[in-house]
């Protein structure tokens, strides 16, 4: 019992199991005996019949076996043991009293693993069983190793090689099992290396043969893929990666390396380059690809000194065929116009790689390309021109490929298009400066009538340059998501609370926040102020819902719309789509029209406004009192609300003839039951003042400016709910005494 039993216990720390098969009693229960004292559990049979009984419901971690039995002996019961399942790679040893050679032959041949001399030496007897053991689980964990990479080989689509210079031509080549599987070749194929090089290409096969040639002559490292034609016909890329073996002399022998299949993530490449560098609608390159088209042909022309030129091709009538026949055939119609731009230039359908210089000095010629920048905006680069009438020729051949019907489905549509040139470095010396240029010209030939194409020219620059980068600029500010919209409070300061919203329109252009005064006139002039109205208007019911869950804002926002969107007939139907979008109800946006506006064609704008009541839409007259009309239409058209104009809440408190005017509108609006609200309140004298003559609700700088929608609850908390603003104070002070103020100040929100 003093022997060590290290390496006896089993993986789960159990005694190592060991069925120990003797005919004769008295040697198995001695045998049986000294293992247990030395650490093993041990299982006894009395004959080969028994053990391989034994065998069929249970395998041990080893097996000793005497190899003289009547019956069947050990040597054929070691034969047949390994022909069971589970026991192949049992270690057997064989115990005999025979100190021959011919036995020691006849264990082996029959699958023992090693053999003892019967003897009382059990010291010896379990070293050796030990060493068995040991070596046992080293084989059987080795050959998990082996199955565990085979898997992981597969799993990869990888297998390993060995080449070998030989005396034949090609040398020696062995594939491991999952290599040939990665060629499709059978296992035990014949795969020598002239056998392998057939299955590149013909046309690719000198190729290749000449890279290896030039790798092995060097000894240098191998890694490259190559593209295959497997035996059933499947063409997959290869990836070859092998280093070179040396002898002791230091000369190259070999090489050992892997062979995988690559095709997946090849493809899986390609596919995230397609989508990084070209319009997935048009197939034509992206504003990504185009732009570094551009740079490279910039950097190539300051170079050696030639001109370059970019064409911006906007499509005239797009947009009104995107919005009456829907915007699947706009998506039709746009790809005919790619395909017709891309016959007027070349290379559109390949990336550039690599530099130029390693190409060529005209390889900046493969930069040619069409491209799509975005919406119904085109880019034609040209990285070489020898004067400005070679870009007017091709934007002549881009018009003239225009004029011809695009027929989308069964309708036959005519898209013209207007081009702007700006030829580098006349224009400009960066991609940025000739893009804006080339806008510039652009929008120069939309102002003249548009079908046409214009050079740039720096008389462009003069008075009317800001006003056509601002109506380029403003036309892809949608599209751009450039606009936000900036929320003045409307309070009622006899209550102390937030009773609504006016919803003001900014442009964040860049770092800019342009006021509306500076770009709806341009808006309107041009017919973009149709588009933003509806924009605000979705982007305003949409801010109504996160303000109805963040602090239960119920009351309206109101939205200054122009005359001529209340002449549509689907304005009810766009403002019942956004309200329900929402999840807002339609009184949730108020309708601001000017008194002037209103009065320009008030006959043509009845009918909407009467459409608008019947949706629960309320009509707000913004500006009112600078009409020059009769009063008469408050009376017969469904109006809700008057605004006093700025003008006259000015002067309140200052001239009597404000007040005067002030007071007639309040006492006009009650006796017709309208609402009315003081704009432009700034101080407290004016609200004083409003507030006196019988109105309380007021919007203006006094209260808070038109600040994002995200201020408005931080307004509220800080200044309404605590009662801290001044003019709180101030209308308290100033109520007629009837406890309203009190009353009201537990309904703020």
């Amino acid at each position: 019992m003093s022997e060590s039993l290290s390496g006896l216990q089993a993986p789960d720390a159990r005694p190592a199991e060991v069925l120990l098969v003797d005919d004769d009693e008295v040697n198995l229960l001695l045998t049986a005996i000294a293992l247990r004292e030395r650490g093993f559990a041990v299982s006894e049979s009395p004959s080969g019949d028994h053990a391989l009984q034994r065998l069929a419901e249970w395998t041990p971690d080893l097996i000793v076996l005497d190899a003289i039995m009547p019956g069947l002996d050990g040597f054929d019961t070691c034969r047949r043991l390994r022909a069971m399942a589970g026991c192949d790679l049992v270690p057997v040893l064989m115990l005999t009293g025979l100190d021959d050679e011919v036995s020691i032959q006849r264990a082996y041949q029959a699958g023992a693993t090693d053999f003892f001399v019967k003897s009382n030496q059990w010291s010896l007897l379990a070293g050796r069983l030990q060493y068995m053991l040991r070596a046992s689980r080293m084989h059987i964990e080795l050959e998990r190793s082996k199955a565990t990479l085979a898997r992981a080989q597969d799993m990869a689509r990888m297998g390993s090689f060995d080449w070998h210079r030989g005396r034949g031509r090609g040398g020696q080549l062995v594939l491991s099992v999952q290599g040939q599987r990665v060629l499709g070749l059978a296992p035990g194929q014949p795969a020598g290396l002239r056998q392998v090089l057939r299955l590149v290409a013909p046309d690719r096969r000198r190729g290749v043969l000449r890279l290896l040639t030039a790798k092995v002559r060097h000894a240098s490292v191998i890694d490259d893929d190559v593209q295959v034609l497997l035996p059933d016909g499947q063409e997959r890329i290869v990836h070859i990666e092998a280093e070179p073996e040396f002898s002791e002399q230091g000369h190259g022998i070999g090489y050992t390396g892997i062979v995988q299949d690559v095709t997946d993530r090849r493809q899986n490449e390609d596919q995230i380059r397609r989508l990084a560098n070209f319009d997935a609608l048009t197939k034509l390159p992206n504003r990504h690809q185009l732009v570094d088209r551009m740079n490279r042909a910039i950097g190539h022309a300051r170079r050696f000194g030639h001109q370059c030129a970019f064409l911006l091709i906007d499509l005239d009538r797009f947009k009104v065929i995107n919005d009456t026949l829907g915007h699947g055939a706009g998506d039709d119609l746009l790809v005919e116009v790619a395909a017709r731009l891309r016959e007027c230039v070349r290379h559109s359908e390949r990336v550039p790689e690599g530099t130029l210089e390693a190409a060529g000095p005209r390889a900046h010629r493969a930069l040619e390309a069409v491209g799509r920048l975005g919406g119904d905006e085109f880019i034609a680069l040209l990285p070489e021109v020898g004067d400005e009438a070679d870009a007017r020729r091709v934007a002549d051949r881009i018009l003239e490929k225009m004029r011809a019907p695009i027929f989308v489905g069964t309708q036959e549509c005519f898209v013209t298009a207007s081009v702007g040139i700006a030829i580098y470095p006349r224009d400009g010396a960066t991609v940025a400066d000739l893009l804006r240029n080339s806008d510039v010209a652009m929008y120069s030939v939309k102002a003249q009538g548009k079908n046409a194409a214009a050079l740039y020219s720096p008389m462009l620059a003069g008075q009317g340059r800001e006003r056509l980068e601002l109506e380029a600029a403003l036309h892809k500010a949608i599209e751009r998501d450039e606009l936000v919209l900036h929320y003045q409070p409307i309070v009622d300061v006899r209550g102390a609370r937030m009773i609504g919203a006016e919803a003001l329109m900014r442009w964040q252009r860049g770092h800019q926040l342009v006021p509306p005064g500076d770009f709806i006139p341009l808006a309107e002039e041009s017919g973009l102020i149709v588009p933003l109205s509806l924009w605000a208007l979705r982007e305003a019911a949409r801010q109504a819902r996160e303000w109805k869950l963040s602090f239960g804002f119920d009351e309206s926002i109101a939205v200054n719309l122009p005359s001529r969107l209340f002449e549509r007939s689907d304005l009810g139907e766009q403002i019942h789509q956004y309200a329900t979008g929402a999840g807002v109800p339609h009184r949730a946006l108020k309708l601001e029209i000017t008194e002037n506006g209103l009065m320009k064609d008030l006959q043509a704008l009845t009918p909407g406004l009467h459409m608008l009541k019947d949706l629960n839409v309320e009509i707000s007259i913004d500006d009112f009192g600078t009409g020059y009309s009769s009063l008469a239409y408050l009376t017969t058209l469904p109006i809700a609300e008057l605004k006093i104009d700025r003008s006259f809440v000015h002067n309140l408190g200052i001239t009597p003839q404000s007040a005067a005017v002030v007071t007639a509108i309040i006492a006009l609006s009650r006796s017709l039951g309208l609402r009315v609200i003081g704009e432009g309140v700034e101080n407290l004298r004016q609200m004083e003042v409003l507030h006196r003559l019988g109105c309380s609700a007021m919007q203006g700088f006094l209260f808070s400016r038109a600040i994002p929608a995200a201020e408005i609850e931080r307004w509220l908390q800080q200044t309404v709910l605590p009662r801290k603003a001044p003019w709180i104070g101030q209308a308290a002070r100033s109520d007629f005494g009837d406890g309203g103020l009190r009353a009201a100040a537990g309904r703020q929100i």
